[in-house]
């Protein structure tokens, strides 16, 4: 499957109003006086513009007449602000650059380029910007740890607007974690981001790409945060049924079928965390599918698929018990032709090697086909043969003494009776 930088289908899903609100709102800096009269008139005939284009122009020339300005980050919190409600999300992204440069640690900046080069990366599949949009959160997680209390703001407030951000710094620097497939880390930061909004659909998906991608993949919880990511997604249809595909080709692959996988589902629907005692059974080991199938299954009735799950199970008495039935034995089969000689036929008899033109069968011949009977390349053809031995990695049956099977033709219909004059 085609992925895109990190997610499959989701764009994400972050609220940029909310930072928005915390770049307008009052700086961590402690009270700055403007001392010249003409400079704080500047200033403030700047900020009290209530056009957003105009005030993002009245602030550049602000910025450009006093460049020392003792306001100067203020300003540009200010101008970053405007740039965004005049939706200019370029400028937005350039005002932020200049007010890191100002104050490395500005929270509203940090946040603001985290989220739109994440939101530009997904978009462009620009894994640099990605990376870039992951260091920036990384140092606004930094930052977040020691940041003041704005002067004038409540306790309460400067709190939730730690959790908003927090919540941004984690998902983003989360999903440039799983891009560099630093798996570990994006658990912890996407877990967090989760844990703090359960119902986030980007970073549900992500938490259990997180999971499911990891080395060894850790199915149990991967398995479910993305059957929650389906629930979530039910407003988007074509993207939930997406969403529930990918979840069910991992189920199968760890549980060995799909039974089971409607439930999960339909659990996650109604619970953010797994909970205590949910558990996913793993499918059985190879070996141990091989002595079931043996044991459950004649001999006589096993495709060329359940021959080779068999052989190359590891499981050696499975193997033996199998080989010895078809040993010296002659069986019927179709298979596709991969190579066709007068004397040999090289063919694929396993579903998944007649899809990929790989050969698993060389028979050998009784006597040479004549240019008539020869089989077509990549054509199925029925062939009798007598297998004598088998390598299982990579999987492939040797038989001798074959025979083409030529269906009969058809007999003629009856000539109806002559009539009579």
């Amino acid at each position: 499957m085609k992925k895109a930088i990190v997610m499959l289908v989701l764009l994400p899903v972050l609220c940029l109003a909310m930072v928005a609100q915390q770049a307008a709102a009052p700086s961590a800096s402690q009270t700055k006086v403007i001392k010249n009269p003409a400079e704080y008139n500047s200033y403030l005939a700047a900020v009290q513009t209530a056009d957003p284009n105009a005030k993002a122009i009245a602030l550049e020339g602000f910025l450009q007449q006093y460049p020392t300005i003792v306001v100067k980050e203020d300003a540009l919190e200010q101008l970053m602000s405007a740039y965004q409600q005049a939706n200019n999300l370029q400028k937005v992204m350039d005002a932020a650059t200049r007010l890191l440069q100002a104050n490395p640690d500005n929270l509203r900046a940090l946040a603001l380029l985290s989220y739109l080069k994440m939101s530009q990366a997904q978009q462009t599949q620009n894994p640099q910007l990605l990376a870039e949009a992951g260091q920036n959160a990384e140092s606004g997680r930094k930052a977040l740890g020691t940041a003041p209390k704005p002067e004038g703001m409540a306790d309460a407030d400067f709190a939730k607007m730690k959790g908003e951000m927090a919540a941004i710094f984690n998902s983003v620097a989360g999903l440039a974690a799983v891009q560099a497939k630093d798996f570990p880390k994006a658990q912890q930061l996407l877990g967090t981001a989760v844990k703090a909004n359960p119902n986030d659909l980007n970073n549900v998906y992500s938490l259990a790409l997180a999971y499911l991608q990891a080395q060894p993949p850790d199915y149990q919880n991967g398995l479910w945060y993305i059957a929650r990511a389906a629930n979530l997604a039910a407003a988007a249809p074509p993207q939930q049924q997406q969403i529930a595909r990918f979840g069910r080709s991992y189920y199968i692959k760890f549980h060995g079928n799909d039974q089971g996988w409607t439930d999960v589902i339909a659990a996650a629907g109604k619970s953010p965390e797994p909970p205590a005692g949910f558990k996913i059974a793993a499918r059985p080991t190879p070996a141990e599918e091989a002595a079931q199938l043996v044991k459950e299954k004649k001999v006589a009735d096993m495709s060329f698929d359940e021959f080779q799950l068999i052989f190359a199970s590891g499981n050696a008495d499975a193997a033996k018990a199998v080989w010895d039935q078809l040993n010296e034995k002659p069986i019927a089969f179709a298979a596709k032709v991969i190579e066709a000689t007068a004397t040999t036929l090289t063919l694929s008899a396993t579903a998944d090697d007649i899809e990929a033109n790989k050969a698993d069968v060389t028979v050998t011949m009784t006597a040479p086909l004549t240019p008539r009977l020869m089989p077509k390349v990549g054509s199925m053809t029925q062939v009798e043969a007598v297998p004598v031995s088998y390598t299982a990695k990579p999987f492939m049956i040797t038989m001798t003494k074959g025979t083409l099977i030529v269906p009969k033709a058809a007999p003629a219909p009856a000539r109806p009776p002559a009539r009579r004059p």
